[in-house]
């Protein structure tokens, strides 16, 4: 599997993810915004955390 495939569906993924999970928690007022944050800073900046903690990157072939 490339890794540059995973990392073109991943991204735009995590930019959704964030930012529908902000827009939920500000239309319903409750604490889903912060959790938003995570998803949405990490596909704008392109590193993934949970990649990182499970090495899942490196076993892909990407660094």
């Amino acid at each position: 599997m490339n890794v540059k495939k995973v990392r073109a569906i991943c991204r735009p993924f995590r930019i959704v993810l964030g930012a529908s999970l902000i827009g939920y928690g500000v239309y319903s007022s409750n604490s889903w915004l912060y959790l938003g944050a995570i998803p949405l800073i990490a596909g704008l900046i392109d590193f993934c955390p949970l990649c990182k903690i499970t090495g899942q990157c490196d076993i892909l072939g990407g660094k």
